[in-house]
């Protein structure tokens, strides 16, 4: 390539925007950047950084959005993306992002990626990632408009920077048709080389970089420019004698420690662990013993006793030895603690003694192994007079830093307040240290709270602590750019730079020696070279076979093949006992390997590989041809992604969608008056058959509609004193006057708000707005039922014509006096009846003796039934207190109201009926009147609502707010019934009060709710869209059908579905409260508003919050509605209504190849399961565990145990469904869950010995399943379903039952009732209502909340015993706490909960 490849014509350079505190060289420096790819070259504290954010400032009009480009910014550590973003976003206006793996980008999308693009305009991230993103075009290198390198030395080999430019680069940069990146490479020394090489050497590695980066380096002439404006620290060499601990103390130790390490290897061995884990373990301990061994050596006993101490201490997920189970994890932490205390002993134990105390008396006993240690102690020393000292000791182990931060620690505080800490990498296979905690650490050491960071290599690159004055080498850099770098961080005016060198150690000298003249020489190389365009890239040299998606442009590469593949086995479904990887079987004579992947893997066995060169490009070239097959079977996605993650990525985002929870509240259109010119309506009886005494008899009702009813409307009210049936009966139609009609709605509006409110402030409100036009609005009319009915007719028409209340305007008026007619008092007067003064005035008798009247004085509402002939204004009232006064002076005194018809017999009163709430299931029944409901009222007290009406008929109306509510929800099932059968044909007849019990939730509190149907529902829904998917999808694993099975059923996706269908409109959610009722007639038409749903009209009565999972809850009770009483295919075809395509046709089970059936004692296991198999080779697969690698089965059960956990939850629901179909909602889901659970599938397994024909190679469950069978006797004849046992039972029992039902089900051509009778013999006895117990954990939760008890949140612990729980409940001012161990948290807490259970019973608290 000649140098124009690399440049561009001046006239297309990008405008500077240098900033106005810039050095002369950042100038030069930027200049050279906008005209070519360069690499700035300049020592640490230069101000590299600053170059690149005036680079991004001159592009910033290229990027800045809605600009398609963007700018990335590659930093090598993570520690690194927050500080340089911090200096762009400081430097620049632009948006920067940042990104690092903790964050989860492995998994992103390139929906996701195109949302961060789209926000931001410099993407600050480790090189890693880019690669990830490029690799899987997520977006493309020509989106780049420049692309920084920090730290850029690390471009070599397969370093994530050297294949971005490889890969991607320099693969663009041939083509014409796209467009590069503007390079910019940043160091402070462009060569990792360890040194020693000539000029000659130097030069060519100098070329190798600028080749690879297409950039040309830029340095300043001299070290000197940069003295004006750099500090460089004063390099310092201290010499140390090498001094070891005593020959004999360490022959000592050493025996100890291998005698120790020795005894934990055997440990592994006898406790049969699976062959990684052991491998993991065995390597886990030479570990630590290496690094203890090296601690004696090097650092000394003490040290070595602080560093098993921190071993020991350490968290298990903090310390990094490999993927250890339980038990490998408790040999571990044996070993470390038994060297630790073993170690103790030789450490003085003199209370008087410290380290401290005479460093040099220390090295001689072999406390401090060497002087090295003391040297540096004493080196440290000598800056104790700068107080704000800023040290950083740089080491090449972890251990060596962890031990020596707290060797300062306990030094220097006798002779300062310096603190120190350490920071260590968090790949390194020993420590993890976060990268929160990380930052927090440097943090603190800008700000001076930590004096001194003892670190590995990790803070060589890019930390910027101005302020740091001290650099310590403990240990000698290894390579020119860790020494350089290393010097570097002493940034400070007169810092210093330490090297630790032991005395005589020339070789040392020499090479730091060769460091020092190394950058003088690099910067000349660069310089004289200046002029000389960058090289081709060698494609012989870097070249790499690569697999390119041409629909996307992904690609895989030989090397990132590896990588893919183990990450596509990673998200293949795994259990505790087996996790998913690619097994090699590699012949090295030959140079022939064959992979084996998963049994869950849907590619067919892949044809071996042949490669007679090195074994490791072998295992690359197998794994890349396994790539491409994934790729070409769509395991793997275009974007080279595996589709298990695709998938799962748009569940997670289906999920996350936002959902408005307000809803509309829809009413019947059967109950309201569709501007009708026509007044015909409907009559119907309400039957009221009252199963109670009382001494108010009720009398039944007359329901005025204009539409039919279904026929057979019967249901159940609970009053308070008991039982009431409202029995619906078509009583024939006719047509009534407009007088008639207002006179009814009048009448109806009057008592029913009287009875509602029980004031007349609604009333007055009711007859002043009373609209007795035709216009939209709730029409149906409440009317009394004739005592005689039906000799004597239907309506009671006399109390509706009988509302005497006068309207505000009436009564305001001067002239307003008795609402009743002179004519009917005349009359009665004729008749001999007397006539009594009201406070309407003079009112006949009669009208009084049945009426509804309001008294001013106390704002009260009661029903008068006669007369009390014996009492009047003067005769003696009882009080309270024993004493007694005439009425007269009662009322005076209380009310200051002068009696003045002083001879008026008493009324005989009651305080007016409440409207109550009959469809509460949990009301008290009354066991007497109240004392207080029986009065004597004056009647000049009184002023008439309405009369003549009976206290029967009062009575009897204190119900229709229930029965009318009722009969909306009836008719809104009914109309969401319809909807359902306008979409399809339905033979089978579905109850609409089946409907309405799926629209009715718990809230409600009445006699049915959609629990029973809910459960029912969802099995059916799970079995089905299983078996669905089963069929569909012949080639996905367990974990593809389980996510995408989970698309179509999750809350998420049915309440979409269920809004999609408007089912909110018509769930039932709150307890009837009669007082938000609307009465018929008044001012209703202001509250509806019609909607079109379906092509339907509905009417709806305002808006209600209904949440996500409520929707789904109903959607899962209607599938369950349709399936109780239409069967299946009524199920389906609600299901396709709702958008859910399921298809119940039998299709053959394809698999590939058949499987060996010598393998399993099929005739013996035939007889045990009842059945014969068409196709026995199913039964092998269904008892075939994934770690049964052997190439003759191809597959393992897992997808027939998805397929069987569907069928068997669904038939054993509807076994418990149809056995019980009078049991509680609550009841029937608590034996759903007692009786479909995998531990009450494992004690089965067991039961019937079926673990003696699973095939399974892991020696983990080989030695779970002895303990499960050494338990057995503890539990055999006690334990029913599972969880009352104290010992976890291995998923895998219960795993085999539920494939043995999927295998079944498929050889039967989904019979499902054949299932059924193999696989219920040996789950028996099945739970009944009498042996049913509710799982500890949730039975005790219930009793808290029930009884008020504090429940405290479950403390977990994990020890060598395994994993700890304890629970804890307050009750009654006592604690009542158990703790439990076992191997599994879930059981460890379940028998907690049930210990404290026990406990409180027996305390009867």
């Amino acid at each position: 390539m000649d140098a124009a490849a690399m440049e561009v014509d001046i006239d297309q350079h990008p405008p500077s925007d240098p900033l106005p505190f810039a050095r002369c060289y950042q100038l030069e420096a930027l200049d050279m950047a906008l005209k070519q790819n360069t690499i700035v070259y300049l020592e640490t504290g230069s101000g590299k950084t600053l170059i690149a954010t005036m680079l991004l400032r001159s592009y910033a009009y290229q990027i800045r959005k809605p600009s398609p480009y963007i700018a990335v910014f590659l930093v090598p550590k993570v520690v690194l993306v927050s500080q340089q973003a911090e200096v762009l976003k400081m430097h620049t206006d632009l948006k920067v992002g940042m990104y690092w793996g903790e964050m989860g980008v492995d998994f992103w999308n390139a929906a996701l990626w195109r949302q961060e693009i789209e926000k931001h305009e410099v993407l600050v991230m480790t090189p890693a990632i880019l690669l990830h993103v490029l690799r899987h075009r997520f977006f493309k290198m020509e989106m780049i408009k420049v692309l920084i390198f920090d730290e850029c030395q690390h471009a070599s080999g397969k370093h994530p920077y050297a294949c971005i430019m490889t890969e991607f680069y320099h693969h663009y940069l041939k083509s014409p048709n796209y467009e590069v990146p503007r390079i910019l490479g940043m160091t402070a020394s462009p060569i990792k080389t360890k040194g020693g090489q000539s000029e000659s050497e130097y030069w060519q590695k100098l070329q190798c970089l600028e080749t690879l980066m297409n950039s040309k380096i830029y340095t300043c002439e001299s070290e000197s420019v940069l003295a004006n404006y750099v500090p460089f620290s004063t390099i310092k060499y201290k010499s140390y004698q090498k001094m070891g601990i005593p020959r004999g103390l360490l022959a000592q130790l050493g025996a100890l420690l291998m005698r120790l390490k020795e005894k934990h290897k055997g440990e592994v061995a006898r406790y049969d662990l699976e062959k990684s884990a052991a491998d993991s373990t065995c390597k886990s301990i030479e570990q630590i013993y290496s690094t203890l061994m090296y601690c004696l050596e090097e650092l000394g006993l003490w040290l070595a006793w602080k560093a098993a101490d921190f071993l020991t201490r350490q968290e298990v997920e903090d310390l990094l030895w490999g993927k250890l189970d339980l038990t490998g994890e408790k040999i571990l932490r044996h070993f470390c603690s038994e060297v630790f205390q073993e170690l103790t002993t030789f450490v003085d134990s003199d209370a008087q003694w410290a380290i401290a105390d005479d460093n040099k008396l220390k090295v001689a006993t072999g406390y401090l192994a060497s002087s090295r240690v003391v040297t540096l102690i004493e080196s440290l020393l000598e800056y104790s007079h700068i107080k704000a000292i800023r040290c950083i000791i740089f080491v090449e182990r972890i251990i060596t830093a962890s031990v020596l931060h707290s060797l300062l620690n306990e030094l220097l505080h006798k002779h300062n307040s310096w603190r120190s800490k350490s920071i260590a990498g968090n790949s390194s296979g020993l420590l993890r240290q976060s990268r929160k905690l990380q930052q927090e650490i440097v943090e603190e050491f800008r700000e001076g709270k930590v004096n001194i960071i003892v670190a590995t290599s990790i803070l060589e690159e890019g930390l910027d602590v101005q302020s740091c004055n001290l650099v310590i080498r403990f240990d000698p850099a290894p390579t020119v750019s860790s020494f350089i770098q290393s010097r570097g961080r002493a940034r400070m005016q007169n810092s210093d730079f330490l090297l630790l060198v032991e005395s005589g150690d020339a070789s040392t000298y020499s090479r730091l020696g060769k460091f020092l003249a190394s950058g003088e020489i690099m910067r000349k190389l660069s310089l004289s070279h200046a002029s000389v365009p960058c090289q081709a890239l060698d494609d012989d040299l870097y070249s790499e076979e690569i697999y390119r998606v041409e629909s996307t442009g992904a690609v895989i590469t030989l090397c990132s093949s590896v990588e893919m593949l183990y990450f596509y086995c990673s998200r293949l479904p795994s259990d505790g006992y087996f996790k998913p990887m690619p097994r090699f079987d590699i012949d090295k004579e030959m140079g022939i390997c064959r992979i084996h992947m998963p049994k869950s893997c849907p590619v067919p066995p892949l044809r071996p590989i042949c490669w007679p060169g090195n074994i490791n490009t072998l295992r690359k070239i197998a794994c890349f041809e396994a790539c491409k097959q994934l790729h070409r079977y769509g395991a793997l996605t275009d974007d080279l992604i595996p589709d298990v993650v695709v998938e799962d990525k748009q569940t997670t985002n289906a999920e996350k969608e936002p959902y408005d929870d307000e809803h509309p509240a829809y009413f019947p259109t059967e109950l309201v008056n569709r501007l009708s010119k026509s007044n015909a309506y409907h009559f119907y009886v309400i039957q009221l058959l009252q199963q109670f005494s009382y001494d108010v008899r009720v009398q039944g009702l007359v329901l005025a509609m204009r539409s039919e009813l279904e026929p057979g409307i019967c249901f159940k009210l609970q009053a308070d004193r008991g039982m009431l049936t409202a029995n619906f009966k078509y009583a024939g139609s006719c047509s009534l006057t407009e007088e008639q009609v207002n006179c009814c709605r009048k009448f109806q509006s009057t008592l029913l708000s009287v009875l509602v409110e029980h004031n007349v402030t609604k009333l007055v409100e009711v007859l002043n707005s009373f609209n007795s036009g035709n216009s939209p609005g709730i029409d149906y009319l409440i009317l009394p039922l004739k005592s005689g009915y039906p000799n004597e007719g239907t309506v009671d028409w006399e109390p509706v014509a009988s509302v005497l209340f006068p309207s505000a305007e009436v009564s305001n008026s001067p002239s307003s006096g008795s609402n009743v007619s002179n004519e009917h008092i005349k009359g009665c007067c004729f008749h001999g009846r007397s006539c009594l003064v009201t406070k309407d005035g003079p009112v006949c008798s009669c009208l009084l003796q049945n009426s509804v009247v309001y008294t001013p004085h106390n704002g009260r509402i009661y029903c008068i039934s006669g007369f009390l002939n014996s009492l009047n204004a003067n005769s003696k009232l009882n009080m309270r207190d024993g004493s007694s006064v005439t009425y007269k002076q009662y009322y005076k005194e209380r009310y200051g109201i002068n009696l003045r018809c002083e001879e008026q017999s008493l009324l005989k009163g009651r305080h007016i009926f409440q409207a109550q709430n009959c469809l509460f299931w949990g009301r008290l029944r009354k066991e007497k009147e109240p004392s207080k409901a029986m009065v004597e009222l004056p009647p000049e007290l009184c002023q008439l609502i309405i009369a003549p009406i009976s206290i029967n008929t009062v009575y009897s109306y204190s119900f229709a707010p229930s029965i009318i509510h009722r009969l909306e929800s009836l008719l809104m099932a009914a109309n969401l019934k319809r909807m359902h059968l306008d979409h399809c044909v339905q033979n089978a007849v579905i109850p609409t009060t089946k409907v309405l019990e799926a629209l009715t939730t718990k809230q409600c509190q009445e006699e049915f709710h959609l629990e029973s149907l809910e459960t029912l529902g969802d099995s059916f829904l799970k079995y089905a869209v299983s078996q669905h998917l089963f069929k569909s999808y012949g080639n996905h694993h367990e974990g593809m059908l389980s996510i995408k099975r989970e698309r179509i059923t999750s809350n998420a996706a049915l309440c979409k579905l269920g809004c999609e269908c408007n089912l909110p409109g018509f769930i039932r959610d709150e307890q009837f409260d009669p007082k938000n009722w609307i009465i018929p007639g008044y001012k209703s038409q202001s509250l509806l508003n019609e909607e079109f749903v379906f092509g339907r009209k509905m009417y709806v009565v305002g808006k209600r919050k209904i949440k996500m999972k409520r929707v789904a809850d109903v959607v899962e009770a209607l599938i369950g509605a349709y399936v109780s009483t239409g069967g299946e295919t009524a199920g389906v075809m609600f299901l396709d209504w709702l958008g859910i395509k399921v298809d119940f046709g039998v299709s053959p089970y394809e698999r590939g190849s058949s499987l060996n059936e010598s393998l399993v004692n099929i005739k013996q296991l035939e007889a045990l399961l009842g059945y014969s198999f068409n196709d026995p080779s199913l039964l092998v697969e269904a008892l075939t565990h994934g770690s049964f690698m052997l190439p003759e089965i191809p597959r393992c059960y897992q997808r027939l145990e998805y397929l069987g956990d569907s069928v068997l939850d669904y038939l054993i629901t509807v076994h418990l469904y149809s056995t019980y179909p009078r049991l509680s909602p609550g009841l029937i889901t608590d034996m759903r869950s007692a009786s479909v659970n995998n531990d009450c599938y494992a004690l089965a397994a067991v039961k019937v010995e079926l673990h003696k024909h699973l095939l399974h190679a892991s020696q983990a469950l080989h030695r779970d399943i002895a303990n499960t069978l050494e338990n057995s006797d503890k539990f055999a004849s006690t334990i029913m379903y599972g969880w009352e046992s104290e010992t976890s039972f291995p998923k895998v029992l219960g795993d085999i039952i539920e494939s043995l039902a999927g295998a079944i089900l498929v050889d039967s051509g989904y019979n499902k009732q054949k299932v059924f009778d193999s696989i219920r013999p040996l789950l028996e006895p099945l739970v009944t209502p009498e042996t049913l117990q509710l799982h500890p954990v949730r039975e005790l939760n219930e009793i808290c909340q029930k009884e008020n008890y504090t429940l405290k949140k479950p403390t977990v612990s994990r020890d060598d015993n395994g994993i700890s729980v304890t629970v804890e409940v307050e009750a009654g001012g006592k604690i009542y706490r158990h703790t439990s161990c076992a191997d599994k948290k879930e059981t460890a807490k379940r028998v907690a909960s049930r210990a404290v259970l026990k406990s409180l019973k027996q305390a009867s608290v």
